[in-house]
């Protein structure tokens, strides 16, 4: 039988079969240790369910339409994927506390998706000033870019909440990231209409807090689609992230586009247009910073991986694109 993995807890898929019934499964051993690869939320897999045996069996995971991934916090050269499946990513920050070198991080890896991206600006309600709203919001909307939608809400305004809610019409999934205690869990609960996800106490003074979700369920909106409250996530180690990149950095990128060399490296090459455009003022220090960051960070990860598979005698992968994405060539 075939079914989607619904909820991921203690390591035992949770599937809702094509006819409804939910079933807790394990892996087959040859899945498990042949591929090495396990179902993860929204994953689309073929069920047995063997006489006498207390849980279904994972026979196969269907292909993924999309990935969420992350570098394995754990390994040096392995991806980890988060969850699957899924139409658009939700990241998740406290309009009063903006962590904006982690919003370029999760916009990377949420545009890398290929799904539609949006931000929400959660507690909104403890910003201080309508002005500080407005001034954060823009902000964000600039780094975001037009291609991606920013929503600021507050647990006092239920209009706030409905547009969220229409991020996430009926027949899609949406998967919220963001760290712990940015008030995910709060907006899910909102969103329902019921305390569906358990929610650590807010601090007094700073209204900070620490949600308690532990496993990844997909969630009914009521009047929409799905869900996912990913547990706070620490850990955002980029994998295969160039497109998520030229995606988040649309400005620098486009910059590039004048460069004189193809395969400017915008250090002290001559005719750098970025460089150009940082010390002219249009781009900032830090963004082009953090450009030059995440750039170097995937250049890295592939080295690893490419290191990896000279260790375990295989071939060098060529599936990968040179950094940018261009073809490394002088202009004509």
């Amino acid at each position: 039988m075939r079914g989607q993995v619904v909820k991921l807890d203690r390591g035992y898929p949770l599937v809702r079969t094509d006819e409804g019934r939910l079933v807790r499964c394990e892996h087959a051993t040859a899945l498990v240790k042949g591929e090495r690869v396990r179902a993860v939320i929204g994953d689309f897999v073929e069920v047995d369910a063997p006489e006498g045996h207390d849980k279904g069996i994972i026979e196969r995971i269907c292909p993924r339409s999309r990935e969420f991934v992350r570098k394995d916090p754990t390994e040096r050269a392995l991806p980890q994927v988060l969850a699957a499946n899924f139409d658009r990513v939700l990241v998740a920050q406290p309009l009063s506390d903006m962590n904006f070198k982690r919003l370029e991080r999760e916009l990377v890896l949420a545009y890398e998706t290929g799904a539609d991206v949006a931000v929400v600006l959660t507690k909104a309600d403890l910003a201080e000033s309508d002005e500080a709203v407005r001034s954060v919001r823009a902000r964000v909307h600039d780094l975001a870019g037009p291609a991606a939608e920013t929503v600021v809400v507050s647990a006092e305004d239920p209009a706030s909440v409905e547009a969220v809610r229409a991020l996430v019409p009926p027949g899609t999934t949406a998967v919220f990231i963001g760290k712990s205690g940015v008030g995910k869990s709060s907006l899910v609960n909102l969103l329902v209409g019921d305390e569906v996800q358990e929610t650590a106490e807010v601090r007094e003074g700073d209204g900070k807090g620490r949600h308690t979700t532990v496993s990844r369920e997909m969630i009914r909106v009521p009047n929409g689609g799905y869900v996912v409250d990913m547990p706070g996530v620490r850990g955002l180690g980029l994998w295969d992230a160039d497109a998520g990149i030229e995606a988040a950095f649309a400005d620098v990128e486009e910059l590039a586009e004048s460069c004189r060399f193809r395969d400017c490296r915008h250090v002290d090459e001559p005719g750098c247009a970025v460089r150009a455009a940082v010390e002219s003022g249009e781009l900032s220090e830090a963004r082009f910073a953090s450009y030059q960051a995440l750039r170097q960070e995937t250049v890295q990860v592939k080295e690893r991986r490419e290191e990896a598979r000279r260790m375990r005698g295989e071939k060098a992968s060529t599936s990968g694109k040179p950094r940018g994405g261009k073809a490394r060539k002088k202009k004509r």
